[in-house]
């Protein structure tokens, strides 16, 4: 009896992937790449992923929705939670579209959420899909299924990240960058006050930051020097989270 009762209450789960891409623009804003999923004749954004292949690892399908979205064969990568509320595509926009755009009805869906970094000047040459936005963190809409969540739960995992590595911020910069743009986006991830003052003379103490010959050109503000990430430096030192 009791198996039986347990056998009506499974389901068909589907597996999916959703990737959280960051980037860093030209405003000194943190970013988020969504993509467009279009639903009778509404226009709607989302974080980018899918359904896993039958004959697919996790991992690859997350380096393959990475790869349709940006045009990058090879991204930095970081699995970090599953999500599966029962309820998290509950809603009659997010079934129907899910019927529409895998062409089965399906009752429940779990995702494997990933976090991934792109400089935000790359150019993004998608081979799937015809609308990819950047969209900074702060003017976020609501999402479809529990997409805010995980970017909510994303921003504490990237504080980890950079926590036990700090050469993870270097791939939100530029090449070159000044110090203020440093100090900006750590500010951004930490969300917590930060000395400038004190920031530039722990950071000047860190040799893998090379001040380079080269300032800023046409800006308003007084002219900075532009700095380069040292990665082979930064092995040698192993330096942790700026305290």
């Amino acid at each position: 009896m009791l198996t039986h009762q347990m056998n009506s209450n499974f389901i068909h789960t589907y597996v999916s992937v959703d990737c959280v891409v960051f980037g860093f623009d030209h405003e000194n804003r943190l970013n988020i790449l969504l993509v467009e999923r279009h639903l009778d004749e509404e226009r709607q954004i989302k974080l980018p992923g899918s359904l896993i292949l039958s004959d697919e690892d996790v991992d690859d399908a997350a380096q393959r929705v990475l790869h349709e979205l940006t045009g990058i064969k090879k991204m930095i990568l970081k699995q970090f939670k599953c999500f599966a509320d029962p309820m998290r595509a509950s809603s009659q926009d997010d079934i129907k579209w899910m019927g529409m755009e895998y062409k089965h009805h399906i009752d429940r869906i779990i995702t494997v959420a990933y976090l991934s970094l792109c400089k935000i000047d790359h150019k993004i040459n998608s081979t799937k899909y015809n609308t990819v936005d950047w969209c900074p963190i702060d003017k976020l809409p609501s999402l479809p299924f529990d997409h805010n969540k995980i970017i909510n739960e994303s921003l504490v995992e990237i504080r980890k990240w950079i926590e036990s590595d700090f050469s993870i911020i270097f791939e939100l910069l530029p090449k070159r960058f000044t110090i203020r743009q440093l100090y900006q986006l750590y500010s951004a991830l930490s969300e917590k006050y930060i000395d400038i003052k004190n920031f530039h003379k722990k950071i000047s103490s860190f040799n893998y930051i090379v001040p380079l010959d080269e300032i800023e050109t046409n800006v308003s503000h007084r002219a900075a020097r532009y700095y380069k990430f040292d990665a082979k430096i930064y092995k040698k030192n192993n330096t942790k989270l700026i305290k």
